[in-house]
């Protein structure tokens, strides 16, 4: 049972097509929010409105993150739809064919376009989030999702014995998010507009067992996260009983970082 209200907010899910933002549009809409559900991925977001074909409360739009004025429309419909908005979760995971080379083998061309594509898409996101609610006077809540390898150096150990590494760009963004985020609520300085971070440890998602047990064994005992086990977190923070946390970021990861 969903403990956590939301009826009648308004929250927009940017990289809504994904294996966490498909997860959040169904436990936002549980929570009563009008969820405007936001991707690049047109066939993506069709079959996630597909799932949920007849629901007013899902507005599914192709929106390009690297584009302002895409974004801007995004809060213009959400706002003619439903009549404010009130909040935002940013999934988004952008990246060239090339990701998730070894630190060795990533050039300074990968880098820099990595690094552009996905925190370059935060940041413009986060802007144009507190562009809109400074502009209108509303309160509005934005969370951005980081990882524990935002926190900590990466365990190399327990990649042995598969293909798997930790690539250097996710290390270089996840970690430069989280102070981005400090930033922007430092500079809009207002109760009324609030960005946070949700830290995840890693996320369940068809990996090597090998992997999942050497992973297991630096938490408390649950090991890889279902996406599951991040969603409430972020439905706390876009909610009211959230009203005065600003600027933090709240580490999910069943003691992976202790």
């Amino acid at each position: 049972m969903n403990t956590i209200n939301l009826n009648g907010k308004t929250i927009l899910v940017a990289g809504a097509a994904g294996l966490l933002g498909k997860v959040l549009v169904e436990k936002l809409l549980s929570a009563g929010a009008n969820v405007l559900a936001l991707d690049c991925n047109e066939h993506n977001l069709q079959s996630l409105e597909q799932v949920w074909q007849g629901e007013t409360r899902l507005t599914c739009i192709v929106v390009d993150i690297a584009e302002a004025v895409s974004i801007r429309n995004a809060l213009a419909c959400a706002e003619r739809k439903y009549g404010s908005v009130d909040g935002a979760i940013n999934t988004i995971y952008p990246r060239n064919s090339n990701y998730g080379k070894k630190f060795f083998d990533v050039t300074y061309a990968d880098f820099c376009e990595n690094t552009t594509l996905h925190l370059g898409g935060y940041f413009l996101f986060m802007q144009q989030c507190a562009e809109y609610a400074v502009y209108k006077k509303t309160n509005f809540s934005l969370v951005n999702m980081s990882s524990v390898y935002g926190v900590i150096a990466p365990r190399f150990n327990i990649y042995a014995g598969t293909e798997m590494t930790m690539p250097v760009e996710y290390a270089a963004i996840k970690s430069a998010l989280i102070h981005l985020s400090k930033y922007v609520a430092s500079y809009v300085n207002s109760s009324n507009f609030r960005v946070n971070v949700v830290s995840p440890g890693g996320l369940l998602d068809k990996q090597p067992e090998l992997f999942l047990e050497a992973y297991k064994e630096n938490t408390l005992g649950k090991g890889m996260l279902n996406v599951d086990d991040v969603a409430g977190p972020v439905l706390y923070l876009l909610s009211d009983a959230a009203q005065y946390i600003n600027g933090q970021n709240l580490i999910v990861d069943d003691g992976f970082t202790l």
